[in-house]
């Protein structure tokens, strides 16, 4: 099952669009603190999340103690980041694969791009553009990662299927 991974997202909406991408693609959410909103049962029903009981959602104080709790994604990881030396295209995703997301006005922590240099993957765009939506990004991805896995467990036809 492949892993999303926030760290310190700042904006609601976005966490709510790519925790619907999660959901529509059985992906698992991953949240590192400080988060700039609330995940609380309460907000979560407020905001009108119908489908955030389709999503699997966990949250960490900090990058160690994601690390801690699940050692296995040091060894398969993708960092998204604007600064990246290679395009999206040159990774090979595994089914399992951990996709990092900083947050939206810094990115990821530059010693944590550092120290992960070759895993480091940019989304072509114009050079006069500073970056796409955090959503948008996580959504390419995403679906990038299942494409190259066959989407799996993933239905590839509507209801127009004749």
């Amino acid at each position: 099952m492949l892993n999303i991974v926030l760290v310190e997202p700042e904006i609601p909406q976005n966490c709510g669009n790519i925790a619907r991408t999660c959901a529509a693609t059985g992906s698992r959410l991953h949240l590192v603190r400080p988060l700039g909103f609330d995940i609380s049962e309460r907000a979560v029903r407020r905001a009108g999340l119908d489908y955030w009981h389709l999503v699997s959602v966990s949250d960490y104080e900090s990058l160690p103690a994601l690390f801690a709790a699940h050692p296995e994604a040091e060894a398969d990881l993708w960092l998204a980041t604007t600064k990246a030396p290679q395009d999206y295209t040159a990774a090979h995703f595994s089914p399992d694969c951990w996709l990092f997301f900083g947050k939206e006005t810094a990115g990821l922590p530059e010693a944590f791009r550092q120290a992960h240099y070759d895993r480091c993957l940019r989304l072509p765009m114009r050079e006069e553009a500073r970056s796409l939506n955090l959503s948008n990004s996580v959504a390419i991805l995403t679906y990038e990662a299942l494409r190259q896995n066959n989407f799996p467990h993933l239905c590839g036809t509507g209801e127009m299927k004749k």
